[in-house]
């Protein structure tokens, strides 16, 4: 990915995130519980680290969501990591009711035992899957979901119980992304809106990873590959290749080329 176009990643970081993250500290006087949903393929890019200030003290629960799509061994070891700190986590998939009734139950547990209606708050990077969490807790489609990032732009309080609500808060991406290895994995799963990203150079440092992971034996096709099988042709034979990346991403994200973990654990950040 160019200089240019790693910069426009970095620097996405627009006024109505700014205002969610003042609006979130303010809020935290009412809250008891604060849930964080990070995808499962990113846990270490896809969290943000200004909630372990902010958050305090409180109750906590953090939700690997789209376990589907993420290496279950790479999944296991962080739920294992979480719990080696003595923090709460659990993994879903938003869109099966089975999974999110583990959160159900980790909510419940907290909040048992309180005289007053307890109050949680989940928050996560854009297109996290908190929205469709928030359904499946829910067990209707009250939250707007969508398979791009920004969608959600207000807080929203929501009813899960007798004794329990949830605030709905919109994504808010850390400022500044670590690394250019992080700004690309966070731009293929979604976190940053696609007209922030040349599509052609995510598809393409996705390859080169895969075959970096797999010493070149991989059946995950290039993006030329994809291209020419998807039939992405331009009048007088031309390869399309930008709408074959945007084709290639989305391919990514249901799951077509396997299911990938770009973290885990052990792994020390690279540039």
């Amino acid at each position: 990915m160019s200089d240019a176009e790693l910069e426009r990643v970095v620097q996405w970081y627009p006024g109505h995130m700014v205002r969610t993250m003042r609006r979130i500290r303010e809020y935290l006087a009412l809250i008891d519980i604060v849930v964080e949903v990070i995808d499962a393929r990113v846990v270490r890019s896809g969290a943000n680290p200004m909630l372990d200030t902010i958050t305090q003290h409180r109750a906590r629960i953090v939700v690997l969501n789209r376990e589907d799509l993420a290496d279950s061994a790479t999944t296991k070891a962080w739920l294992a990591h979480f719990a080696a700190q003595g923090r709460e986590a659990l993994a879903t998939t938003g869109r099966d009711q089975q999974s999110v009734i583990r959160l159900t139950s980790a909510m419940s547990a907290l909040a048992a035992g309180r005289r007053k209606t307890s109050r949680a708050i989940i928050v996560g990077l854009p297109n996290s899957g908190k929205s469709s969490i928030i359904n499946g807790l829910l067990r209707r489609a009250a939250a707007k979901t969508e398979d791009r990032a920004g969608v959600t732009r207000q807080l929203q309080w929501f009813r899960l119980g007798p004794q329990l609500e949830l605030m709905d808060t919109p994504g808010v991406l850390v400022p500044k992304i670590a690394t250019k290895t992080a700004q690309w994995q966070l731009a293929i799963c979604g976190a940053v809106p696609r007209e922030r990203y040349d599509p052609e150079e995510v598809a393409m440092n996705f390859h080169a990873w895969v075959l970096r992971c797999s010493d070149g034996q991989t059946t995950v096709p290039n993006l030329d590959t994809f291209a020419a099988a998807r039939g992405f042709v331009r009048r007088g034979g031309a390869t399309d290749r930008h709408n074959a990346a945007q084709s290639y991403i989305s391919a990514f994200n249901d799951g077509i080329f396997g299911r990938f973990s770009f973290e885990a654990p052990d792994d020390t950040a690279t540039a």
